[in-house]
């Protein structure tokens, strides 16, 4: 078995290109560009999700196959047929939505158990939001990512996510931090990577990736995690469409449990203005944004007013 991989090793020609900084449309410009040069016949992106949606969109540029090889379990990018491009200093720019999926999807769990175990949380901060917004878009007849209504597969895998995490978040996050891989871990996992994947794609968006897509216009907020502004504004949204209060309860108990973000100073924005937050606001609400599959008026004044709530939540709740 070794000298057949060996063999085959020595018989592939690879380069390795490593991603400067963001996602961006200059970035993947460049990565295509040396990769053309090149003459790959295969993309293979290796990393996190910014580097994995980068691989994506260079492939699709270069009209090749592309493998998606996970080191964290941070985001839903691995399984998806789009691309979420930022600009250059970090701010979120638009959706590349892809043709298809990815050709290849090679998850080690092993690797995954021995990252920081903060990436996990993130994924798990990511996956959060795929019931909330697909059940939007279930009742409101919106769009996924495609264009097209969502399947009853799409909204059952949304919703299994979410029944993962709160089953199994608290006890693959013990299995991270010991760095060994658990059945709890493995279904984690599959939640941050499978479930999520599918549901935010087949299922669609709605709110929390507006909001996260909001927040990113705060450059203090860049230091933070994809997953990590997602679960804020998961928490946002909840205020925002008027969830009952044992939602809410339910919803901030799992993020103080696994340890995501529930106020502004866990993104970063210890004592940020009002100012600020209606700009974020405003960020979210900005035209063709996926806030509008909500069913509600939406108006930067609400999602002002939903940001404030969730951060005064959590400051209650620790009273």
């Amino acid at each position: 078995m070794d000298s057949f991989a060996e063999n085959l090793n020595s018989q592939i020609e690879n380069t390795v290109l490593v991603l400067n900084g963001e996602c961006s449309d200059e970035e993947i410009e460049r990565l295509f560009k040396r990769a053309s040069e090149s003459g790959f016949d295969i993309v293979a992106g290796i990393g996190g999700g910014k580097t994995l949606d980068t691989a994506k969109a260079v492939a699709y540029e270069m009209k090749k196959p592309v493998a998606i090889v996970p080191t964290i379990a941070s985001t839903d990018a691995p399984c998806s047929a789009l691309s979420v491009i930022y600009t250059e200093s970090g701010e979120f720019k638009r959706y590349l939505v892809l043709p298809k999926n990815p050709d290849l999807v090679m998850v080690d769990s092993k690797i995954i158990a021995n990252a920081p175990e903060r990436f996990l949380v993130s994924g798990m901060g990511d996956a959060l939001a795929t019931w909330f917004e697909a059940e939007t878009c279930m009742r409101n007849y919106s769009a996924n990512m495609s264009g097209d209504i969502g399947s009853m597969a799409a909204y059952s895998l949304a919703n299994l996510c979410y029944e993962t995490l709160l089953e199994y978040g608290e006890l693959a996050l013990s299995s991270a931090k010991a760095k060994v891989v658990t059945p709890a871990l493995e279904k984690i996992i599959e939640a941050n990577t499978l479930l999520s994947g599918i549901g935010f794609e087949s299922g669609g968006l709605a709110s929390s990736h507006a909001i996260h897509n909001g927040l990113t216009a705060l450059e203090k907020t860049h230091n933070y995690f994809h997953g990590e502004k997602v679960a804020f504004g998961t928490l946002a949204s909840l205020f925002l469409t008027d969830k009952d209060a044992e939602t809410i309860d339910e919803v901030y108990s799992f993020c103080e449990s696994v340890g995501l973000p529930t106020t502004f100073d866990d993104i970063g924005l210890s004592g940020v203005s009002d100012e600020e937050i209606i700009k974020a606001a405003e960020g979210s609400c900005a035209k063709g944004e996926t806030i509008f599959n909500e069913s509600i008026e939406i108006t930067p004044q609400r999602v002002f007013a939903a940001l404030k709530a969730a951060d005064m939540e959590e400051r209650k709740r620790k009273k």
